[in-house]
């Protein structure tokens, strides 16, 4: 399967099992307000964990028959495995959402205090699927299964921290994954990341046009993914910077919002506002 292939294949895919889940994301438990008070299905992004075990599927079945020659890489499992743990976990968050901790801080708090909160299940878990993923490279390296668990775990985080307007995180996500697909071309990793790249850019006029909301589901999947990218393709003074790069910006989200950021630089507000729905009455 070509790259250009495996990209169509994938938004083709989520496409289809977007128009047959509709009746699934209307149940009341998946209804939430977005941020101009609309009642909009969250949870969305677990789609793209579908669309990818679809894909995914039906790829290895004809590698059976010997059509394409489609057996699984390890790169593909990585991927898989990243966006279905979490967008489970995401999931998770998305219909059991709980408002009494935020941050890195307050989920630790509740820890320390004996209560698992919603999202401190996310970031424990996250953190340790992400060492999971990182430990078939890491090759009896605990530094690098470290640094690079870190990378895959901060990049989840991060992309959560920016779904917080429609259409966001995909635009980020998608201007992340150029270099990566620049430095991955066809080779197996390039393969594995475009399935799930199509899938994105598929639910992205849905996002966009507040018919769904990708939620903590579609946006840590997708950071997770980006984040295996980033470990399997980039050189070892590209994943540090990198590291550098997602702590840094998680740290600042402690204390700083992003969507201020964003207001306050005009070409970044006007990439962040291209395509939505202009405010009005409610």
């Amino acid at each position: 399967m070509t790259l250009a292939i495996a990209f169509v294949v994938g938004f083709v895919i989520v496409r289809l099992v977007l128009a047959a889940g509709r009746d699934f994301l209307s149940a009341d438990g998946l209804q939430r307000a977005n941020y101009r008070g609309h009642r909009v299905p969250t949870g969305g992004g677990i789609l793209l964990a579908v669309g990818l075990v679809v894909i995914e599927g039906g790829r290895v079945v004809l590698g059976v028959f010997d059509v394409g020659n489609e057996t699984l890489t390890e790169a593909r499992a990585l991927v898989l495995v990243a966006v279905l743990g979490f967008a489970l976990l995401g999931f998770i968050d998305d219909v059991a959402v709980e408002q009494s901790a935020q941050g890195f801080r307050g989920h630790l708090r509740a820890m320390a205090r004996g209560r698992l909160t919603t999202g401190g299940l996310k970031l424990a878990g996250g953190g340790l699927l992400a060492l999971v993923l990182a430990s078939p490279v890491a090759a009896g390296e605990p530094d690098r299964l470290v640094l690079d668990g870190l990378i895959i775990a901060l990049a989840a985080n991060l992309a959560n921290l920016l779904d917080r307007a429609p259409g966001r995180v995909i635009k980020v996500g998608v201007i992340a994954y150029v270099p990566l697909a620049a430095a991955a071309g066809a080779n197996v990793v390039g393969i594995a990341l475009a399935p799930l790249m199509g899938s994105v850019v598929g639910l992205f006029p849905d996002d966009l046009r507040e018919r769904i909301m990708l939620g903590d589901a579609g946006a840590n999947a997708l950071g997770a993914a980006l984040g295996v990218g980033a470990m399997l393709t980039m050189t070892p003074v590209g994943r540090n910077v990198t590291l550098a790069v997602l702590l840094t910006l998680n740290l600042l989200a402690e204390v700083f919002s992003f969507s201020k950021a964003i207001e306050r630089v005009p070409p970044l507000r006007a990439l962040d506002q291209l395509g939505r729905i202009k405010a009005g009455p409610s």
